[in-house]
């Protein structure tokens, strides 16, 4: 194999950048051409890709997003896109592709593989919402920036003897929520995978307020419900002043932590291995402390499990 190319799509996370470090630098070192796909799937629909070497990746290991741009692409998913896609790698002559992102961007990979192009697929989401693998790159330091955010909240919440609703992202995992709110303190963490129990959530602050306790942190998965309908119930329950915070995008973004630039170049790594063994439609997972590959397809197919007794943890702890 003399020429690979790789891209990213989707939401960006913290780590992708470490791990294209780590992509080019291994092609470099194995005699192998590196093309990088600008924006996506969009960039590889448009053929906008051009050649990386050793200098185009200096000084982004500490970086958070993605060099390359990410957006994700409705034409990708129609026959047409996936032509101009293929004919594009054709072009190039790009005999395997490396792909950063989260499902949507597994499938596409999938969908590439079954049509002839050998891919490679790095799991990259801040949710860590892909059941196959035990971490997904960023999301340890969006944990981190989530952690920060708590820290600070309890002392604004303590000054005023507010309780305080902290939205995260997760969507339909929970992760986020449940790992931020274990390492920062929160009182109490609302999470898609368990039943909302408002009323112990209110008698906990009501509790706490009795033995002189000043704040309450609650971390809310976004979606499940508007964070300003549980603040209007929350007072109305206890008589207490509550806030609101969304982090939105600020979890996305960052220096990557050690643990996602360690994962990030073991994987980068990984993967051009994997396309140079003559290996596709695989993606790789942190399993046990390795790195390891999987079908994509099944990659996509394994539900996340929620960790049960954490959360049980963390309600022990918040008492």
């Amino acid at each position: 194999m003399k020429k690979i190319a790789i891209l990213t799509s989707g939401g960006d996370s913290p780590g992708m950048n470490p791990a294209i470090r780590a992509v080019v630098r291994t092609c470099i070192y194995n005699n192998v051409q590196i093309f990088g796909v600008k924006f996506g799937y969009d960039g590889l629909i448009k053929g906008n890709l051009f050649e990386m070497n050793v200098s185009s990746v200096a000084d982004i290991i500490q970086k958070g997003g993605t060099m390359l741009g990410s957006a994700r692409s409705k034409e990708f998913m129609t026959e047409e896109g996936l032509k101009k896609a293929i004919n594009t790698l054709k072009i190039f002559g790009i005999e395997g592709l490396i792909v950063l992102g989260g499902d949507g961007t597994f499938r596409g990979a999938n969908i590439l593989s079954k049509n002839g192009i050998k891919t490679i697929a790095i799991p990259c989401t801040i949710d860590n919402d892909m059941g196959y693998t035990d971490y997904t790159i960023g999301f340890f330091t969006s944990i981190n920036t989530v952690t920060d955010a708590i820290t600070k909240l309890r002392d604004t919440s303590s000054s005023h003897g507010r309780a305080n609703i902290l939205e995260v992202m997760g969507r339909k995992c929970g992760d986020i929520a449940l790992y931020s709110g274990i390492s920062g303190g929160a009182e109490s963490i609302i999470v898609p995978e368990m039943e909302l129990d408002l009323e112990k959530i209110c008698n906990k602050i009501i509790s706490g307020r009795k033995r002189g306790k000043l704040h309450h942190i609650i971390v809310l998965t976004e979606g499940i419900l508007s964070p300003y309908e549980l603040k209007k119930q929350i007072e109305a329950k206890t008589n207490i002043d509550t806030r609101v915070t969304v982090l939105g995008h600020i979890q996305r973004g960052g220096t990557p932590s050690s643990f996602d630039r360690i994962m990030a170049s073991q994987m980068g790594s990984k993967a051009v291995k994997l396309l140079l063994e003559d290996k596709t439609d695989l993606a790789l997972a942190f399993k046990n402390n390795e790195i390891v590959s999987v079908p994509i397809s099944k990659a996509v197919s394994i539900k996340r499990e929620f960790n049960k007794n954490l959360y049980e943890i963390a309600d022990e702890l918040s008492i």
